[in-house]
């Protein structure tokens, strides 16, 4: 299983938000790369990068900031939040983003999303933010009708290979992750990533026994609550 650890961006600093909540949000780190340098240094070769700015309201505003994480990291580094154009997307991956995550997007435009995976296939990821059993949008503040069984469908038939599924009910809140989500979620012939919770080297090794492909560690990593390099060698 694949270790991202997270770095979630506004006003280029390293931030976490508690169940997305902008109104309850930290800041971690001034400098991002160094967050990310960090990452590296424990072993870590993927990072997860999401522009909170972008997600709330469009647009790449941390643009800079994420160029930086991946430069000076030299790690795989996937990037979501307010990717909501092809102009997008290739500004991404023109600055040697590894891969592109698209949320809202996914949801709101489908045509949109087939395009994007017929000219970058796995280079394009989808986002699903799970509340209620319904997929949220535009960065948590609204919720879909579109279940999650729907929605994978739906990515599936759209020709969407990676699916990144965050349980907010668990995002921050340092309770452990919803295994049996994702559980489920193998079924479908995704590449899964689980996000959400995940606090302990415990939810570690449940997510890979489940037969999870990925998993995220944003919060529990920012506090100590894992130890990074302990978890990616669990993860192996």
């Amino acid at each position: 299983m694949i270790l991202f650890p997270a770095i979630d961006l506004m006003d280029g600093k390293a931030v976490r938000l508690f169940q997305g909540d902008y109104e309850q949000m930290t800041v971690y780190a001034e400098d991002p790369a160094l967050v990310a340098r960090d990452f590296v240094a424990c072993g870590a070769d993927h990072i997860h990068i999401v522009d909170l700015a972008g997600a709330r309201d469009g647009g790449t505003p941390n643009f800079d900031a994420v160029c930086r994480v991946k430069r000076e990291s030299g790690a795989y580094c996937e990037v979501g939040g307010g990717v909501r154009s092809l102009e997008t997307v290739e500004r991404y991956l023109a600055a040697g983003l590894d891969r592109v995550i698209l949320g809202t997007a996914a949801v709101t435009d489908e045509a949109f999303l087939a395009e994007a995976v017929r000219r970058w296939g796995d280079r394009i990821a989808v986002g699903a933010d799970i509340r209620d059993g319904c997929v949220a949008i535009r960065g948590w503040r609204e919720t879909s009708a579109l279940t999650l069984d729907a929605f994978c469908q739906n990515m599936l038939a759209l020709g969407v290979g990676d699916l990144i599924c965050t349980d907010i009910s668990k995002d921050g809140a340092m309770r452990g992750t919803n295994v049996a989500l994702y559980e489920a979620l193998t079924r479908y012939p995704l590449r899964v990533v689980a996000s959400g919770g995940v606090s302990s080297l415990a939810d570690v090794a449940a997510l890979k026994a489940a037969g999870v492909w990925g998993a995220i560690i944003g919060k529990a990593y920012y506090t100590g609550a894992i130890d990074l390099a302990q978890a990616v060698k669990e993860a192996l």
